[in-house]
């Protein structure tokens, strides 16, 4: 379970992608961009990750940050019932959110897609992992920026299951 209150908890920014996620809270975001509270703490204090259009980026442009790899070589992890986590998406040229899982061979498989704006709270969404044999994999959370200078991508409370 990561609630990004402390840190990053073991997820890495990506080497390959054009700018990064960034760890905040409500108080330090400006007005009108992101959330107003963190999903665990449901205060402005509490911390999750954020990607934001700006000047800096351009429309199409990806910040990636993948999970620990999980191994299947662990008896308990041969069945991995999935990953749970909050999003919050808010803006009128919101860009889009993509889940993968990818193997370690980085053979990536799209988990979820979502584009546009999703509404101005916290969203729950669960994801089944699944793979062939052995191999081993992460799961990596791509926001790729909108148009709008105030529109974001917040994640917060990324949990496997107990199984993982």
């Amino acid at each position: 379970h990561c609630s990004f209150e402390f840190d990053l908890c073991g997820w890495k920014q990506d080497e390959n992608d054009d700018f990064d996620w960034n760890l905040r809270t409500s108080r330090t975001s400006k007005l009108g961009t992101g959330p107003s509270t963190d999903h665990t703490l449901q205060e402005p204090s509490g911390h999750y990750i954020f990607i934001k259009s700006s000047f800096f980026q351009l429309p199409g442009q990806k910040a990636r940050i993948s999970s620990p790899v999980l191994s299947r070589r662990n008896k308990n992890c041969k069945v991995c019932e999935g990953i749970i986590f909050y999003y919050h998406m808010y803006g009128a040229h919101i860009g889009s959110l993509i889940v993968y899982q990818r193997t370690t061979l980085k053979h990536e498989r799209i988990l979820l897609n979502l584009t546009g704006n999703q509404g101005n709270f916290w969203q729950r969404k669960a994801l089944i992992l699944s793979g062939n044999g052995n191999e081993d994999f992460q799961v990596v959370f791509e926001g790729i920026a909108g148009k709008g200078p105030k529109d974001g991508i917040a994640l917060d409370d990324l949990t496997f299951s107990r199984d993982c």
